[in-house]
């Protein structure tokens, strides 16, 4: 089973001093990709820039979830994933990033800003990354995809309908038992889905599996096909 992230606009500063070009980053058939897009950017300070795990890089609520965190000056606030969670990570999940495109969640990169339906100096990233991942996609072919991208990341590389991939749906369940759907607020729910696999008991391999894992964390997952409605009891 494989989770398939957008980055966050939010990142957290510093990191290692190794560089994007020393880095060797998952996928190297999306390099060449990768360098064109980067040459179109022009920004400069990204190739001496220090580098981090692209999971520890991002800030936004879902990956504040992914990572546990509790809120500001509680003790849960600065909450990382164990050395155990993160090769887990790097195994069963993937961010769609707008400059690197797919990368795995451990892979190094710098703090970069990068919009996915910017025009870069004539370059359109959608049709850019659309056909730089044609090759990419079909090794992705270990079980259960579960596409827990925004509109904008699945626009930019959309998936093959040979994939077994699933895209989920949001909803917050109120106390008389009336759902409705999460557009913004939905981040938080997801990242709580991602943390109760990689801290499940045993990595789920199959929808079912995730559903009890989902369950553990006080989630609630139904399949519809290949949609999954995920049902949380908190909007915020």
């Amino acid at each position: 089973m494989l989770f398939l992230l957008p980055p966050s606009e939010t990142k957290a500063p510093g990191g290692k001093a190794i560089t994007i070009h020393q880095a060797a980053q998952t996928f190297g058939a999306l390099n060449p990709a990768r360098l064109e897009v980067l040459q179109k950017l022009g920004d400069k300070s990204l190739d001496t820039a220090p580098t981090m795990p692209a999971i520890q890089r991002y800030t936004g609520t879902l990956y504040s979830a992914i990572h546990g965190r509790g809120l500001k000056g509680t003790p849960t606030e600065h909450n990382q994933l164990t050395a155990d969670e993160l090769k887990l990570a790097k195994q069963h999940v993937l961010i769609q990033s707008a400059l690197f495109g797919l990368i795995a969640a451990t892979d190094l990169i710098p703090v970069y800003k990068l919009a996915p339906n910017k025009l870069l100096n004539g370059l359109n990233l959608k049709t850019h990354w659309n056909a730089a991942h044609a090759p990419v996609w079909p090794r992705l072919a270990k079980g259960p995809v579960i596409d827990l991208r925004s509109k904008a990341y699945a626009e930019l590389a959309p998936l093959p309908t040979t994939l077994e991939a699933f895209e989920v749906t949001v909803y917050v369940q109120r106390e008389d038992g009336s759902r409705e759907q999460l557009n913004h607020f939905n981040k938080k729910a997801k990242g709580q889905l991602v943390r109760a696999a990689l801290t499940a008991n045993k990595f789920p391999e199959t929808i079912a599996q995730l559903k009890a894992a989902a369950k553990k964390a006080g989630l609630v997952l139904e399949q519809e096909g290949r949609s999954l409605i995920l049902i949380t009891t908190s909007a915020t």
